[in-house]
Parts: structure tokens; C-alpha cells; sequence
């Protein structure tokens, strides 16, 4: 019976290699850390560019371009970094750009602190469930009381529009030319919002109706918005007609050549004529083509596909203008400023298909290219903006700061709502969490005070980068807003310091803030959820390392991971 014994106390515990040994792993209290310093130092990248006297980062793309901007989304767009929660960090700067157009670099920041605070319970052993939960407590109750502060607009006033215009520029590049930036954005959201019904829609309306053109050369002052379309397209017959008023334009998405085989095609040609007839019957399929457009009388034919020599030939004889291989996009635009109908062959033209509410066509140079203009139209419902400027750099920093601006519009018109800015709407909802954390209970108190502790981020970095006195800043902040009504107290950016929002000017789209702080909050609950993080090691081609089966288990020494 002994002997049987024996080699079952000689067997020991070989190890079970079920991940490829290549593969880096991370777990437990470890990965959380890792993912709360990773989040942090995401947002330490860009926290100086938050508020009017942000500064500027320049950062060179692997073409060897330069960016120089201010703009959260662009800058982290441009960061390559290896941890999977940074890349979560500049997937939710798109996701917030692509939403509400605005707030890139505050809901960075936001989530940056969110996730800092959590550190000392996560180093307490305190679970990440609980401290998950009381976030969502918070949130829940930050959804209600940003809710009650919000202040109506009128849409009708002007002025009111503007409150929050100015205030997203106020903090851009582009803020020393004035009010430029907001009156394009304001005259295109108008224009754009004449053709849509459903104003829910104007996210999409604003993308697909409202093209920016930059044009390096000229003043910064000389953009504008085209009251009808732009095209960066001349026509294509120096002898064709470039001024027309009151044209009739016809609208395309046929080819005007003759149709090529699709596949191999084999012809036996057995007299000397039969070249001449193929020659002819091409000429002739042109010609029934051309005949069924000329019948209608358009004065500009403008195609998506090709167009013949053969085809210019015989609609410039009959003094009809014509563009080709327009983008599908620009043929939409045309249509909602001109009136007409895209057709999709010659013979189904209809007289009504024919655009008549364009007063003007125009091609005219600018910079070292020429450009068609659609303009006077009645009742535009699509625009161009050309953007003027001396260099290539600034063009590209002014399209971001008026793709921002035209967020906040837009944002404006779907739920006219504002909020004061400045950090006073992150101190009040700071001070009310805080006086709410007395009524919860058990472990879920402190993480539910870390998120107020959070929310004060916002107001202490934008006294930070104005260069003020941060802790008397913010000392006193708290004491304002600890009184009755004094909700619209925030840090005046310009000046370094408090002033009441709504006499200083500086307000915030409801959707905007709102946005911020859930994006923030629940980002941050994801992360801390987080107790596993597993990547494999990539092949140069950028497909995963697969395991050799025949290969031994490496033995390491120490930890081998590069951070």
C-alpha cells in the first residue's frame, strides 16, 4: 500500500501554458492602476488648452505635416500611444466631436480627474463596484439638477443666439477677428435649416448641405457665405458660355460618352466601310443622346460621370455650358439651391427636372484655380463657406474652429437651452453633490464626494491657465456659490477672475454640458470595471503573433513589460 503511495507524493503541479507566452497580461489592482494612469496622463496632454487663454500645440504627422491647434480632438487625433485605455481616452474625443461638434478638451479633462479620484479606494482595496456605483448615483442625480438650472432661449432674438456663439469662440484662435467666425456659422445653420422639417436632423443636414471651401491668398475678411454653391470646377470648353443669368440647369448622374463594352468584345470588320460604320454609329448613339437634352433648352448641363469630346461638340453648338465629374455631394447642393432634379438618363428628362431658381452662374478665379458659382438663388436650403487666408495653417485651424462653432449652432437650435460657463456650472453641481453626500450612505459616500471633488477640475485648470491665484480662486468660488442664487458665479478666463457669467457674456449649450459630464462619468465606470488587460504581441503586418507549438515556454526574469 506504501509503495503505491509513493509517486503520488513525488507529483508536482507542472504549469498550463493556455495563453502564447508572447502575450503581455496585466490583472487585478494592477490593470486599474495602469488604466487610471494611462487615462491621466492623456489628460495631462492637453489640459492647457482649455479656456481663452489656452495655449497652442504643434505636432507633426507622420507625412511630416505641422498641426498647430488648440482643439482637443485634433490633437489627440494625432497621438500614437500603445496602452488600449488611452486609446479609449481619443476614441471618446471623436465620439464627443462627432455628437455635439464642441467640448473635446472638457470631457478629456473631466474624465482624467473622474478616474484620479478613484485611485486611494481602488488602493484601499475598496471594490471598483461600489465605487462604479456611487458614479451613477452621482450622475443620476447631476442629470436632474443640470436639468433645473438651464436657461430658455429664443431662438427669434439674435442676441441670444449669439450668447453662446461668442462664448465657443471666445476661447479659439480665431477669437481676434471678431464675430467672423459665429456670423458664418449662424448664416449657414439658418440657410441649412430652411429644407429640413425635422430640426433633429440638422446634425446630418449641416454635414451634407454646408461645404467649407479654403482658398489660400486674400484677407481673412473676405469669407463669406455663398448665398447658393460653390464648385472647385470650371467648365470644359474654353468657348462655352462663363456668365449666365437666369440659367436653366439640368442636373445629371449619366455618362454623356458613348457606352464601352464591359467585358472583351471582338468585332470582324470584312470591307473597308465597316470601320467607318462602327465610327457612325457611336457618332449617331452621341447624337440621340445629345438631341433628347437639347430638346429641353438647358443652359448649363452638369454631369457626374464623363462627358465626350463628341458630346461637347454638339451641346456647344447649340451654346450650352457644361461640367463634368461632379462629386455626388456638390450635385445635391446644386439641386436644393437651383430648384432642379438630378436625372438619371437623358430620356427621362421632364421640365420640371430643370433648375430655374439660380439667378447667376458665374465661373471666376480665385487663388490659382477656378471656381463656378451658383448664386442668387431664391430660397437657398444648401451653402458654401469660403474661408480666405494667408497660409495653409491657419485655414486649417480656422475650419476647426468654425466646424466647432457650427456644433454649438446647431446644438442651439435642436434644444435652446444654455448654461453659464467659466467652471460655474461645475462648481454648483459640485457644492449641491456635496451637500447630497450626506444622505448617502455606506461605502458609496466618499467615491460619491470624489466626484464633486472631480467636477472642480474644470474651474481650477482655467484659473491655472490664466496665470491667477488658484487656490484663493477657487476658495472663494466655493464661497459664492454656498450662497443663495449665486449659481452664475465662474472664473472670468480673460481677466484671471470670478465674475457672474451672465454679465461677463459667457454661456454653454445645454447638449453640450450635458454631454460632457455623462460622457465623463460613464467612461470612467467602464475603465474602473476593468480588472483584466490582455494583448498579444503583433506581427509587423499587424496581424496577432500565433503560438509554435513545438516552441519551449521562455523563462523571464523580473517583469520584461516596457510599461
Amino acid at each position: 500500500m506504501q509503495r503505491n503511495q509513493m509517486p503520488m507524493q513525488k507529483q508536482t503541479n507542472a504549469p498550463v501554458f493556455i495563453l502564447n507566452t508572447k502575450t503581455e497580461r496585466e490583472s487585478g489592482r494592477k490593470a486599474q492602476l495602469a488604466n487610471i494612469a494611462a487615462t491621466k496622463a492623456i489628460s495631462d496632454i492637453i489640459v492647457t488648452t482649455l479656456g481663452p487663454r489656452s495655449m497652442l500645440k504643434m505636432l507633426m504627422d507622420p507625412m511630416g505635416g505641422i498641426v498647430m491647434t488648440n482643439d482637443g480632438h485634433a490633437i489627440l487625433r494625432e497621438v500614437d500611444c500603445k496602452h488600449p485605455a488611452a486609446k479609449s481616452m481619443i476614441e471618446l474625443a471623436r465620439m464627443q466631436d462627432e455628437e455635439v461638434g464642441d467640448g473635446t478638451t472638457s470631457v478629456i479633462c473631466l474624465t482624467g480627474e473622474m478616474m484620479q479620484v478613484a485611485r486611494p479606494f481602488i488602493e484601499n482595496n475598496i471594490h471598483p463596484t461600489v465605487i462604479v456605483s456611487a458614479y451613477f448615483k452621482a450622475l443620476a442625480d447631476i442629470s436632474q439638477i443640470i436639468e433645473g438650472l438651464a436657461v430658455d432661449i429664443n431662438l427669434d432674438d439674435e442676441k441670444d443666439v449669439r450668447k453662446a456663439l461668442d462664448s465657443c469662440i471666445g476661447t479659439k484662435f480665431s477669437h481676434r477677428w471678431g464675430s467672423l467666425i459665429v456670423d458664418l456659422a449662424l448664416q449657414a445653420c439658418r440657410v441649412v435649416l430652411r429644407g429640413t422639417e425635422n430640426v433633429e436632423k440638422l446634425n446630418v443636414e449641416l454635414k451634407r448641405f454646408a461645404r467649407i471651401e479654403k482658398v489660400p491668398g486674400g484677407l481673412l475678411e473676405e469669407s463669406r457665405v455663398v448665398n447658393g454653391c460653390m464648385l472647385n470646377k470650371d467648365i470644359t470648353n474654353a468657348n462655352m458660355r462663363r456668365r449666365i443669368e437666369n440659367p436653366r440647369i439640368l442636373l445629371l448622374d449619366c455618362p454623356l460618352e458613348y457606352k464601352k463594352a464591359e467585358s472583351q468584345t471582338n468585332i470582324e470588320m470584312t470591307k473597308e466601310s465597316d470601320m467607318t460604320d462602327a465610327l457612325q454609329q457611336e457618332i449617331t448613339e452621341i447624337a440621340t443622346m445629345c438631341s433628347a437634352i437639347i430638346k429641353w433648352k438647358p443652359d448649363i448641363v452638369i454631369t457626374e460621370k464623363g462627358l465626350s469630346d463628341l458630346t461637347q461638340h454638339f451641346l456647344m453648338k447649340e451654346n450650352i455650358s457644361c461640367i463634368r465629374r461632379v462629386r455626388k455631394t456638390d450635385n445635391n447642393r446644386i439641386a436644393r439651391v437651383s430648384g432642379a432634379r438630378i436625372v438619371h438618363r437623358p430620356e427621362e428628362i421632364e421640365e420640371d427636372d430643370i433648375g430655374k431658381d439660380c439667378k447667376l452662374f458665374e465661373i471666376r478665379k480665385m487663388g490659382d484655380e477656378y471656381f463656378a458659382f451658383f448664386e442668387e438663388c431664391v430660397n437657398p436650403s444648401a451653402c458654401t463657406i469660403i474661408l480666405r487666408g494667408g497660409s495653409k495653417d491657419s485655414l486649417n485651424e480656422m475650419e476647426r474652429n468654425l466646424h466647432d462653432a457650427l456644433g454649438v449652432a446647431r446644438n442651439i437650435f435642436t434644444c435652446p437651452k444654455l448654461l453659464p460657463g467659466g467652471g460655474a456650472i461645475e462648481m454648483e453641481l459640485s457644492h449641491r453633490l456635496n451637500q447630497k453626500a450626506k444622505s448617502v450612505g455606506g461605502l458609496e459616500q466618499r467615491p460619491y464626494q470624489a466626484v464633486a471633488f472631480a467636477l472642480e477640475a474644470i474651474p481650477r485648470t482655467l484659473a491655472q491657465n490664466c496665470g491667477a491665484d488658484v487656490v484663493r480662486l477657487l476658495t472663494e468660488l466655493r464661497a459664492k456659490h454656498a450662497e443663495e442664487g449665486g449659481f452664475f458665479y465662474g472664473i472670468d478666463g480673460n481677466k484671471g477672475v470670478i465674475g457672474r457669467m451672465d454679465e461677463v457674456g459667457v454661456w454653454e449649450p445645454f447638449l453640450v454640458k450635458s454631454q460632457v459630464v455623462k460622457t465623463a462619468i460613464e467612461s470612467s465606470c467602464m475603465l474602473l470595471r476593468i480588472d483584466d488587460i490582455i494583448s498579444g504581441v503583433h506581427t509587423q503586418e499587424g496581424g496577432q503573433a500565433a503560438p509554435n507549438p513545438d516552441e519551449e515556454p521562455m523563462e523571464t526574469f523580473g517583469d520584461t513589460r516596457d510599461g
